[in-house]
């Protein structure tokens, strides 16, 4: 797949129902299959970080989605790997770094122009103003651009 693909892909899965971070999980169906995982099994264990983690609103989702599928992909898995872990710390800052400058933000609350502190944990219904108001679409898609971009160029 194509960065762009992608980027629509996750936009669609946002538009479907998936949260945040699930959406831009499961644009990387080959990653999760490389890795030996399951999509359901992906989106369950992404599921708790949207909303920016659990509507805390703090570290956007989409950009969980992404550090996760980072980690599926180019993450260490020894306990002692000290070079590994900083090499997929800088990837993690760069990224990050990427995404701020792209959106003015990486977490949640100011993504979406709230007040301080975590929303109440009912999710809202997802209609159509619910998505006129919401720019998570458009976020998840950048998310996953970002990172297909990242892994086309190592």
């Amino acid at each position: 797949m194509t960065a762009d693909e992608r980027a629509e892909t996750a936009r669609n899965n946002f538009l479907q129902g998936y949260n945040c971070s699930q959406s831009v999980v499961l644009a990387f169906p080959d990653v999760l299959e490389q890795a030996g995982l399951d999509p359901s099994v992906a989106a369950r264990l992404a599921s708790p970080f949207g909303g920016g983690m659990g509507r805390m609103r703090e570290v956007c989702g989409a950009v969980s989605g992404m550090l996760m599928v980072l980690g599926l992909a180019q993450g260490y898995d020894e306990a002692k790997a000290f070079a590994a872990k900083k090499e997929l710390y800088q990837k993690v800052q760069t990224l990050c770094k990427r995404y701020g400058d792209e959106n003015g933000s990486i977490v949640c609350r100011e993504l979406l122009g709230l007040g301080k502190g975590p929303d109440a944990p009912t999710p809202q219904r997802r209609t159509d103003s619910y998505y006129r108001k919401r720019p998570c679409p458009e976020l998840c898609a950048c998310a996953a651009r970002i990172l297909a971009e990242h892994l086309d160029e190592d």
